[in-house]
């Protein structure tokens, strides 16, 4: 019998099938205008030092980003999504650890490390996401710089009473969101028919707010430096849907 207080594997929710369906080339989130300025400025982040990205997955990221002549590492929970991006050219050549982001870690200090397209809400405690800006920060060196993509919880859209959001309907898929405002903690399912079969996929998450990630940050011993809208460093407003955030190591 295991001790009830022994820590639990985190569950991956990124195994073979969602990894062999996971890349679109050339399109969504896979489109050059979606990923060229995100090389581009973490390019400019990275300098002459290392980069590290929390979430490797399928290296949409890091396989560019390492074209670029950036030496590039990775921390991944999904074996699935990593032998995707080993397959793809260069992708064998970038180091890789299997784990969760959060804990672990890897040799050596990083000029910036980075968690995108909203990975931090896969975190769905909030210790567990102050855990992860403080690995983040022990990977740093002085002056380095810490950058997460997410959106901004859309509660907006809940009438009082409501806790469905759909945010794709298909002829044989549906998917849709369901918030808990009083545990910031929602989930995205999907829902699909084929040949008359029907199965169903579940995501748990935790959304955070700007405020909160930095004060996250202040903990590990980060300050904020910028906030855009977007990867074009487009201002952020009260109507922006997301944010890429800046924050620089001033503690060691």
């Amino acid at each position: 019998m295991s001790d009830a207080n022994e820590a639990q594997p985190k569950p991956n929710h990124f195994d073979t099938d969602v990894a062999e369906h996971y890349d679109t080339p050339g399109e969504g989130m896979f489109a050059p205008e979606k990923v060229g300025p995100a090389v581009d400025l973490l390019a400019g982040l990275a300098g002459e030092g290392r980069a590290l990205e929390f979430a490797i997955g399928t290296g949409r990221i890091a396989l560019p980003l390492a074209a670029r002549g950036v030496q590039v590492h990775g921390i991944d929970l999904s074996p699935a999504m990593v032998e995707r991006m080993r397959a793809k050219p260069g992708g064998a050549d970038i180091d890789v650890a299997i784990g969760d982001f959060t804990t672990t870690r890897v040799p050596g200090e990083f000029s910036v490390a980075y968690l995108v397209y909203n990975t931090i809400n896969n975190v769905t405690t909030q210790d567990e996401q102050v855990e992860c800006f403080v690995n983040a920060a022990a990977h740093l060196e002085r002056g380095g710089r810490f950058v997460v993509e997410v959106g901004v919880p859309e509660l907006r859209r809940l009438p009082k009473g409501q806790s469905l959001v759909p945010f794709h309907v298909g002829e044989d898929d549906w998917a849709f969101d369901v918030y808990e405002p009083a545990t910031q903690r929602f989930s995205s399912n999907y829902v699909r028919v084929v040949e008359g079969k029907g199965s169903a996929r579940s995501i748990p998450f935790r959304y955070v707010w700007p405020s909160e990630l930095d004060l996250m940050a202040r903990i590990a011993g980060m300050r904020l430096v910028d906030r855009w809208q977007d990867w074009d460093r487009t201002p952020f407003g009260n109507e922006s849907e997301k944010h890429v955030s800046v924050w620089e190591k001033v503690l060691d």
